[in-house]
């Protein structure tokens, strides 16, 4: 249930709820979760404008997308990892209608310790998000 934040200038994308939805649909399908409500619902993207001169590299350029990426604690492995780069990165390219911004979009991958993904009000383990998966599957195949 993993959430996805996305920072750039303003203006970089035209369609900020389409990109936002399409990086979350793309991670849950690298994650190979259950389709169910609890991971379509909490499965999301952010899309964060900044204002013009509210980001810089070292040479005083702007045009770069830093895309940060939190998920349980070991939800993927080095090849999902590796998928979710390359994927986001050529989905953010896409979305600003930029080819070359794949050079310039950082994906950071961040994992939520034990205990540390709150969610409905509760802070989970995985252990515990794998039981609301198991419960919700069952209640809806009976």
């Amino acid at each position: 249930m993993p959430m996805i934040d996305v920072y750039a200038t303003t203006g970089t994308f035209a369609d900020k709820h389409r990109l936002a939805g399409d990086l979350a649909a793309t991670l849950k399908a690298i994650e190979q979760v259950p389709d169910i409500p609890l991971f379509r619902k909490n499965t999301a993207g952010f899309v964060h404008e900044l204002p013009a001169g509210d980001l810089s590299n070292v040479d005083g350029d702007s045009d770069y997308v830093r895309v940060q990426v939190l998920t349980n604690a070991g939800a993927l492995n080095r090849e999902q990892q590796l998928a979710v780069v390359e994927q986001f990165t050529q989905i953010v390219a896409d979305a600003a209608g930029d080819p070359t911004l794949a050079e310039r979009t950082w994906v950071l991958l961040t994992e939520a310790v034990q205990g540390g993904w709150g969610l409905a009000g509760h802070a989970n383990t995985n252990d515990e998000l794998v039981q609301a998966a198991r419960a919700q599957i069952a209640a809806l195949q009976g």
